[in-house]
């Protein structure tokens, strides 16, 4: 897995932050070709649909900057070795489902567990590496875990067709055992810091998403007139402002404000959260509808995106060595209009489906828009932060992608028209091409960094 440039203790700690991570952004994606299995067997619709993924995604996007905290405060080792514990026995809650409201909260304890995981395993290779042994090491870890994330589709698929759709959930009990069993061979000299942990701040950015996409996601049942749903709404963008307020006056913020005050940083996390927010639409719309819609089995609309993931693995590191030589800013704004070209070359699907003429092509401007568009945008964010900030900044980037798929995910029914039939799959397609153009947009008017510049320190905390 590693290179052998790399130590023994070093290649076990890529090892270790390797699989933590790799069950969390698998869980994310897997469970996208199982929604209409389990719709079917456990009723509820589109709304259950849009519960399960945006349960999962509530929690984890929330808790990932709290848990970055709780990482610092009590050991990354231990905190790591809670969290992969708390994953196993939520996945096996979430495949026991016997209803949809039981499913949707195992699905929300699935996502607090997989937060704990991400910024532990990242803070494990910057506490043991330095330099360019560390580079190498994120790159490995961006690697596999971006792999996880487009694999799961295909493996969602075969489990659903082949044995039953809570398979896709145990799938994540191996890994994590080998995992605790590396883990329990990795000693490391921990010193917890005991810092305070701002409790407060991780629940009022918690409950306050999780409000907003409550109101989202029931507004097409119940109309915002219900104060069901405008109470939930205002409520918790009051609570999610709050949190932003505690972040501003803390002297020790979960999501430090002062990044943003870095051209790049800033203006690179807004294209995040349009590029992302397309992307989880796009993949949570074609696996359902390839199977509901165009009648496709689990399996073959899990592989109905391979391409993507094939050209991802041949051009991304190119891709990440261009954007080196000539700057991220092109690659940014180019590689996000190419994918838009190919959302809307999927308005070609129709009730006479044809996936070799209606899909392919599709997928495979996609894929080489995004092998374009990831490597430069993660180059672009991270290079910006000081070395010495580069976990947190990577924590906030993570958690504004998540966010992004969270709220786009909770107006599904808004974009498609409140069905997902032909004419809402074509909606869909139209809206992922919209979000891409912007985030082409926004790269291209904010992105400033050169070749191989060299980002002072000091620019952390000075507005650019």
């Amino acid at each position: 897995m590693a290179s052998s440039r790399f130590a023994p203790l070093q290649r076990l700690v890529i090892s270790v932050a390797v699989l933590a991570s790799f069950v969390t952004f698998l869980d994310g994606t897997v469970v996208t070709v199982a929604l209409p299995a389990i719709s079917r067997e456990l009723g509820g619709g589109i709304t259950t649909q849009q519960w399960v993924v945006d349960a999962y995604l509530i929690t984890l996007s929330a808790l990932i900057l709290l848990a970055g905290s709780l990482s610092d405060a009590y050991g990354r080792v231990l905190v790591m070795r809670v969290g992969l514990i708390a994953f196993g026995v939520a996945s096996v809650a979430v495949a026991a489902a016997p209803d949809p409201l039981f499913l949707i909260i195992a699905r929300a304890a699935q996502g607090a567990a997989g937060a704990l995981l991400v910024p532990s395993s990242l803070a494990l290779i910057t506490a043991t590496m330095r330099a360019d042994v560390q580079s190498r090491a994120i790159g490995i870890w961006t690697a596999f875990t971006t792999s996880a994330q487009l694999i799961g589709p295909l493996l969602g698929g075969l489990f659903v067709d082949f044995l039953s759709w809570r398979f896709v959930f145990l799938i994540n009990v191996f890994p994590i055992a080998v995992t605790l069993l590396l883990l329990s061979r990795l000693k490391l000299k921990e010193h917890p810091s005991g810092a305070q942990v701002d409790w407060v701040s991780g629940a009022l950015c918690a409950i306050g998403l999780g409000a907003v996409v409550f109101a989202l996601i029931e507004q097409p049942n119940l109309g915002w007139q219900s104060p069901v749903i405008w109470l939930p709404g205002i409520g918790g963008a009051a609570l999610f402002a709050w949190f932003l307020i505690r972040q501003q006056r803390s002297s020790t913020p979960l999501m430090p404000l002062s990044l943003f005050r870095v051209r790049d940083f800033a203006w690179g996390n807004l294209a995040t959260l349009f590029v992302y927010a397309a992307l989880s639409l796009n993949g949570f719309v074609l696996g359902v509808y390839l199977q509901q819609g165009a009648g496709l089995t689990a399996t073959a609309a899990g592989l109905a995106s391979l391409p993507i993931t094939i050209l991802m693995i041949l051009l991304s590191s190119r891709a990440g060595s261009w954007a080196g030589r000539f700057g991220p800013r092109i690659f940014m704004t180019v590689g996000p209009l190419i994918m838009a070209a190919g959302a809307l070359m999927l308005l070609l699907v129709a009730e006479d489906f044809d996936y070799w003429w209606q899909v392919l092509p599709a997928m495979i401007v996609l894929g080489l828009g995004l092998a374009l568009t990831v490597a430069p945008l993660t180059s672009a964010i991270l290079g910006a932060i000081d070395e010495s900030r580069s976990g947190i900044a990577s924590a906030v980037n993570n958690a504004v992608s998540r966010v992004a798929g969270l709220l786009v995910v909770a107006m599904l029914s808004t974009i498609i028209g409140g069905t997902l039939n032909l004419a809402g799959f074509h909606n869909a397609a139209i809206v992922t091409a919209a979000l891409l153009v912007l985030g082409g947009v926004v790269s291209w008017i904010g992105i400033r960094r050169n070749p191989a510049e060299e980002v002072p320190s000091e620019a952390v905390d000075a507005p650019s």
